[in-house]
Parts: structure tokens; sequence; C-alpha cells
């Protein structure tokens, strides 16, 4: 079942950070080296939910879209305002979950929400395989051999995927 947030009070938090878990592991030990890796955890988990509350939602008015099954949340993604269309950010699955299906599940779920002929942007790290598989199997195509951060920045360690809905 898809869930879509416009606010940070619809999310069931605690259950977010179970998908991006392994994600708050990197995040805490790169970030905060010298803390012990539950304090890590804890300061990454504070940090998704700062930018959450205090940009994702609170400045760019984004929406979170959750695929949920038998009570839990099994794979996320944000998208925001670009340019010329909208950015896929964050897509993740529970790393229980991978290989199963669900962003294929929730990927396709998301685009039927939008509007007829909105352009949709994903940057994905050119060494993520299942990631670019799961693009391309949602319809997507490769449209730069990298990625502009936000920040007007170049990252050539990531492609630009495209979809017309």
């Amino acid at each position: 079942m898809l869930i879509s947030a416009d606010r940070f009070e619809t999310l069931d938090f605690p259950q977010l950070m179970e998908v991006y878990r392994e994600g708050n592991v990197e995040n805490g030990a790169y970030f905060w080296p010298g803390e012990t890796p539950e304090r890590q955890m804890k300061l990454a988990e504070e940090a998704f939910r700062s930018y959450l509350t205090e940009d994702f939602f609170g400045k760019r008015h984004g929406t979170y879209y959750v695929w949920k099954e038998e009570g839990g949340y099994l794979s996320a993604l944000r998208l925001e305002e670009h340019p010329d269309g909208l950015l896929l950010e964050a897509l993740e699955t529970h790393p229980d979950c991978r290989g199963m299906g669900y962003a294929k599940k929730l990927i396709p779920a998301v685009l039927k929400q939008l509007p007829p002929g909105t352009r949709v942007y994903s940057h994905v790290h050119k060494k993520n395989i299942p990631s670019l598989q799961t693009h391309f199997s949602c319809g997507f195509s490769k449209k730069l051999d990298y990625a502009v951060g936000s920040d007007g920045e170049l990252c050539d360690w990531e492609v630009t995927m495209e979809i017309f809905v």
C-alpha cells in the first residue's frame, strides 16, 4: 500500500529509520567517528529528523512516499521540486527486504500519482547496480553520465536518470 506524506507528522519516524538503518550506520560513522556506534546512530537519526522537519517539509514542499505491507515500512523515497520537473531521491528498501521487488512496486505507484507529462529525475550512484536496474525496469533512462547536486556541484560518481510520466 502506498503512503504519501507532505508533512513530518504523518510519517512513522521509527519505522522510516528502520528502512534507512544501513545508511544511518554509514553516515554516523562518517560524520561522528569518535562516538560509539550507538551514539553515531542516534546522531544520524537526529540529523535525518532535522533535515525532514527543517528543510524537506519545512521549505521545499516535498512529499515522502512509503510502500507499506503487513504493518511495516518496506521501501521509501522522496520527491521534491527540480528546475524542470521533480527529483526522486533517497530511494531505499528495508535491509531485510531487498531483492523482493518493493522498490519496483513503490516507484510506479508514485509515478501514477503525478500529472501526465511530469518529468522525474533521479541521481543514482554508478556502482549501485541494483538501483540502476530498478530504475530501468520502472521505465527510467539514463540522461547524463553525471549528476548536479542541489548546491550546483558536479557529481561524477552518479548518473542522472529520467522518465516522463
